[in-house]
């Protein structure tokens, strides 16, 4: 039996330390709703799954910021972070898309799935190792967010808009689902946002448009999201390809 004196620092600081709660909370509740999403999908509720999934990325989104607001960042924080970001865009999305439409294609279908699932496991590992070493301007590889967004967005359009007797729709499914993965360990850039600084002024005019797009987005949700993901998606690959390109007009010195 150990005593209070052959305990070693170590783990007397690892007893004594607390986690802090409030951005935690957000972790938590991001975690319920990627576990959500699953327990939905099992159902076949798969608008419900996919709306939960959109309902995880925006948790997930906030946790950061309240720490960093907050000044309660830790290192549990950001472990704890990237295991609920597994279970919410890395298994739910592939456990929704293969009981919607891959389960019909057979072992095709579940290979897709679960190479889905290892590239977010894959993307989560490698953004890890590379915090504070990566231009923060840019993701390498499709965030795991969005590549969650690509694959809830499609089958959350799909309910939305009766598109589900579609007889081309599981290959469809099939293609999202391995472009989302495949793009989640390519070494194409994303954008990361991070640039945008809200403190910053804007021109007037910039308040009107937000104004227009939180409309279009109350009114057409799914439609407005899915195509949103599906421009950023996009984006990295028309980027590289620009700058491809641009490189080779450049003549050799």
């Amino acid at each position: 039996m150990q005593t209070p004196d052959t305990l070693s620092p170590e783990k007397l600081t690892l007893r004594r330390q607390g986690i802090y709660l409030l951005p935690n909370l957000f972790t938590l509740a991001a975690l319920f709703a990627g576990f959500y999403a699953v327990v939905q999908g099992m159902n076949k509720n798969f608008e419900y799954a996919a709306v939960a999934i959109f309902v995880a990325m925006i948790l997930d989104s906030l946790d950061g910021r309240v720490a960093r607001m907050t000044h309660t960042q830790s290192a549990f924080g950001a472990e704890f972070d990237s295991l609920s970001d597994m279970v919410s865009f890395g298994v739910a999305p592939a456990l929704v898309t293969y009981e919607w439409m891959l389960k019909g294609l057979g072992k095709l279908g579940w290979m897709v799935a679960f190479i889905y699932c290892a590239c977010a496991a894959l993307r989560l590992a490698r953004f890890n190792t590379m915090i504070g070493i990566a231009d923060k301007r840019w993701f390498i590889g499709m965030p795991s967010p969005a590549a969650a967004a690509l694959v809830a967005g499609l089958v959350w359009i799909c309910h939305e808009y009766g598109y589900n007797d579609i007889a081309i729709l599981p290959w469809v499914a099939l293609g999202f689902t391995a472009f989302a993965g495949a793009s989640m360990v390519t070494n194409v850039r994303f954008w990361s946002f991070k640039e945008l600084h809200v403190r910053r002024k804007v021109p007037f005019v910039a308040l009107l448009l937000v104004v227009a797009v939180i409309l279009v987005l109350a009114s057409k949700p799914a439609l407005v999201l899915f195509g949103f993901f599906v421009c950023y998606g996009a984006s990295g690959y028309v980027l590289s390809l620009w700058n491809f390109a641009h490189r080779r007009r450049q003549p050799v010195s």
